[in-house]
């Protein structure tokens, strides 16, 4: 501003546009964030606080043998995986390797839709392999693309990608294959970096329809991504796109009879004796956040002090860039957050492997983020306007 003293914020810094008082509060907020998240402890299995030796398989190092110990979920998987292999067809055995491996059958949505199962058995190792890498090619190529065109984004870049590869290199570790949240997380990475929303009331219409068919993958493989495809539709409804709107609404519809059907095969084959399993409503709050972005992700390797105010920092920097894909994964990510606040068990850790990809690229707003709210909380910024 001239005679002013002060570098005029850019447009796509968020919080530099707040007014003071606003601006104070979210501070405030953020930092009793970030001491929060450093203190509450993660869990997993029944409670225990997380160690290499308690996460097990999904974690860290267990045991001197070159050869990891197999989760007893994965061995499920890879049981399922080598019997359509075999030829069996998926509702013909996999209830009775659920009451072999001592997990629930009831309510029906313990057992997982079937088509990873079969996709895994007709690619096979090397395919899997293959289809790792390419995968994670495209994500980083997808957001490449994403963070060129959206502004603010071109200038973060570099970084931006650096911190995406951090987060989504966990997709080729071929220990995770059998893993239904691995492939459905890299694929909402990838959904959300091919969806070009159009801008609201713009007469030119977004490109969605890649991003569609990814997530109809993804919500082919875990019913997990439904939560992303809802706030697709809702944001084209809200920007008024209403073809986009009914595609994304489609596709749920499409989701809910694949769902009914799977739900029928497994009920046709549930016993009376089959006990119910035990309530995902587990209200873990905080920590059933933290932890399950941290243990399922490559932030589990530093100490918990850390990698929790690191989660906080990520949607504080998707937050603060002000642009459509910021505003989304704000949304997005909040929203996964109360989720895992509420449902899911200590040992559904794994879940938040939906989420965790793509989040680290907030990591690379932070600094922007953090600057912009600092200055205009203490009043040493720019006037602002409510934006």
């Amino acid at each position: 501003m001239p005679g002013s003293g002060l570098t005029p914020a850019p447009e796509w810094d968020r919080f530099a546009h707040w007014p003071r008082a606003r601006a104070l509060a979210l501070l405030v907020a953020v930092l009793a964030m970030l001491v929060a998240s450093a203190l509450v402890p993660l869990t997993v299995g029944r409670g225990e606080v997380a160690t290499p030796a308690a996460i097990g398989g999904l974690g860290g190092k267990t045991g001197t043998t070159k050869e990891r110990p197999r989760d007893d979920d994965l061995k499920l998987y890879d049981a399922a995986i080598a019997r359509i292999h075999h030829g069996e067809n998926y509702y013909s055995f996999i209830l009775a390797e659920h009451r072999k491996a001592h997990y629930p059958v009831r309510p029906g949505l313990a057992v997982r839709l079937p088509t990873l199962a079969y996709l895994d058995a007709w690619a096979g190792i090397p395919g899997q392999i293959a289809a790792a890498v390419v995968l994670m090619v495209a994500v980083l190529w997808a957001w490449w693309r994403r963070l060129g065109g959206e502004p603010g984004g071109l200038p973060h870049r570099n970084i931006a990608i650096a911190f995406l590869f951090l987060g989504a290199s966990l997709g080729l570790n071929r220990y995770y294959f059998v893993l239904h949240e691995l492939w459905a997380g890299m694929l909402i990475a990838l959904a959300f970096g091919l969806h070009r929303p159009a801008a609201r009331g713009s007469d030119q219409p977004g490109q969605w329809l890649g991003a569609w068919c990814v997530a109809a993958l993804a919500l082919a493989i875990r019913e997990h991504t439904l939560p992303f495809v809802l706030l697709l539709a809702a944001s084209a409804g809200w920007r008024h796109a209403w073809r986009e709107a009914a595609a994304w609404l489609g596709l749920v519809a499409l989701f809910a009879i694949g769902m009914t059907i799977h739900l029928h095969f497994v009920a046709a084959q549930t016993l009376p004796s089959d006990p119910v399993g035990p309530s995902w409503f587990a209200l873990r709050g905080l920590g059933g956040w933290l932890s399950n972005v941290v243990l399922a992700s490559n932030l589990r390797f530093l100490p918990h002090w850390a990698a929790g105010p690191l989660v906080m920092l990520m949607i504080l920097g998707w937050a603060g860039w002000r642009s459509e894909a910021g505003s989304f994964a704000t949304l997005l990510y909040l929203g996964y957050g109360l989720f895992f606040m509420i449902v899911g068990r200590n040992d559904n850790f794994y879940w938040g492997a939906m989420v965790a990809p793509a989040m680290f690229i907030g990591l690379a707003f932070v600094p922007m983020a953090m600057s912009g709210l600092t200055k205009v909380a203490l009043g040493k910024g720019a006037p602002a306007t409510v934006s």
